[in-house]
């Protein structure tokens, strides 16, 4: 099943025209994340926060999505200051914490979960579908669009037919160990997984040839340009030169 729990919602965000909001994330996005300055960086995050507040998302739900991501950063403060070249803040025998590395992984931090906050917030709070038609209107390749969404929506498909078999070697007393006959049983798992797709990647083909698909979604979604939606894009824009100004008179 498609999730997409923060598409939901009557925020002014969620009015917001779709490709403004696809726009405004990306030139926000790559802006922050050639930021270095601490100032910039919390500055951003600060700015990110404000827009998940703005968009009325659940903050439950978005601390959940923040923790996934955050315990693969954990990892960065994990080896960061205890190989990254420069000046030793503390040393206890053999193992040396860099300073510069637990600098480092901050910034890799406040980057991270800023860029995180207003991918939530601007993008997750449309539907993929109108994601992908916001992405051709943006001029993206429709091929490129095409393979995203057809991709996106066939991983649920996979996900369940996995779970189907899973069940059913289950249901005939399956249980894991860390033996040989496991070894077989999950390998013959993955083989009748991409047995299942390949069959349903054929009856997928023919059923769109039936309805004369000629490698184009169509949508019946009209986009409005209006007067909220240049007003959130100015403001976006705004702020994220003001950080790229921020960002040079730090370095200046």
């Amino acid at each position: 099943m498609i999730e997409e729990p923060f598409a939901d919602g009557h925020s002014i965000i969620h009015r917001i025209d779709p490709r403004f909001r696809v726009a405004a994330a990306v030139f926000y996005s790559f802006s922050v994340a050639l930021c270095y300055e601490f100032p910039s960086l919390l500055a951003a995050l600060f700015f990110s926060l404000s827009a998940v507040v703005v968009s009325g998302v659940s903050l439950k739900m978005v601390f959940k999505r923040l923790a996934v991501v955050n315990i693969f950063i954990v990892l960065f403060w994990l080896v960061l200051p205890l190989t990254y070249a420069g000046n030793i803040s503390y040393s206890l025998g053999p193992v040396t914490i860099s300073l510069a590395g637990i600098v480092l992984a901050a910034k890799i931090t406040l980057k991270s979960n800023a860029i995180l906050l207003v991918l939530i917030s601007f993008i997750a709070t449309m539907t993929f579908a109108t994601l992908g038609h916001s992405l051709s209107r943006l001029k993206i390749p429709e091929k490129l669009v095409f393979l995203l969404m057809i991709t996106y929506r066939y991983i649920f498909v996979i996900q369940q037919e996995y779970q189907k078999i899973l069940r059913s070697i289950k249901v005939r007393g399956f249980i894991p160990k860390t033996t040989l006959h496991t070894y077989k049983t999950f390998a013959y798992v993955v083989g009748m997984l991409l047995i299942r797709a390949s069959e349903r990647a054929d009856r997928v083909y023919n059923a769109m040839r039936c309805r004369g698909f000629k490698g184009k979604y169509y949508s019946l979604t009209e986009f409005d340009a209006d007067a909220k939606s240049w007003i959130f894009v100015t403001i976006v824009t705004g702020f994220t030169i003001g950080l790229i100004t921020m960002e040079l008179l730090l370095n200046g």
